[in-house]
């Protein structure tokens, strides 16, 4: 009898598998397992949630359902506050859709603030047309020199030189 093929790939085999997967994993240890059905859940839930929010609600999490208290998790107070308008139209479609949801708890963590930027996008510099390089000089020239104009009319300066060489 053969034993079962290992979840990664070793350097010189033929499995060319590399990756166990979550519930692969959850199901070989017999004290995860049992959070199996409670992860699948909550992943149907999430994604539920994802399809009836709008998309400016991509940030939000199901963190929780418990005795029919929907726990949502959102980035800001801003986003609570706008996502509080949207709690009786998302308890409603959950409930057409089977889930016992009698109200909208919302959690604001802060942590969750920011998604990951898509790759291959690059924080663009500020391209200034010449004109605005010559206003720029211009001013620099025209400020009157003294103690409170110093830094500014070095900061005029500099952004004017490095706008020109680029």
């Amino acid at each position: 009898m053969q034993s079962p093929k290992p979840p990664y790939h070793i350097y010189g085999t033929k499995v060319r598998r590399t990756s166990i997967e979550a519930t692969d994993f959850l199901r070989r240890n017999d004290r995860m397992a049992a959070l199996l059905p409670a992860a699948t859940r909550m992943a149907s839930l999430q994604k539920e949630v994802r399809l009836i929010l709008p998309p400016m609600y991509a940030n939000c999490e199901a963190l929780a359902i418990q005795d029919g208290v929907l726990t949502l998790a959102v980035p800001s107070s801003a986003v609570a506050a706008k996502l509080k308008q949207q709690a009786p139209k998302l308890q409603a479609a959950l409930q057409k859709k089977g889930w016992q949801v009698d109200s909208v708890r919302i959690k604001i963590q802060v942590g969750r603030a920011l998604p990951a930027e898509p790759e291959g996008l690059k924080p663009s510099s500020l391209e200034l047309p010449p004109t605005a390089v010559q206003a720029f000089e211009e001013l620099g020239d025209a400020l009157p020199e003294s103690p409170q104009n110093a830094q500014l009319i070095a900061a005029i300066r500099r952004l004017a030189e490095r706008r020109k060489n680029k």
